[in-house]
């Protein structure tokens, strides 16, 4: 697992230093983020739902504020 971290390291090391971008590879890595974006938001809005009320407010919110979030779509920040 650690030559993979390596690798990805090595990756975006190089486009950081490629500047300005391509205008592809800046459109590529646009969409790579904001697809990642809406997965990390899916997997949290899931989580949110089934959260018991003494951990959403371990985390300062109400059941109702968990229910609302979890209940936003995806794509809405």
């Amino acid at each position: 697992m650690e030559h993979g971290n390596t690798y990805r390291h090595d990756r975006l090391a190089f486009l950081d230093t490629q500047r300005p971008l391509p205008a592809f590879a800046e459109l590529a890595l646009v969409v790579a983020v904001t697809i990642t974006k809406w997965r990390v938001r899916l997997s949290t809005r899931q989580a949110l739902k089934d959260l018991p009320d003494h951990l959403c407010k371990d985390i300062g919110l109400t059941k109702t504020d968990a229910q609302l979030e979890a209940e936003k779509p995806f794509w809405r920040g």
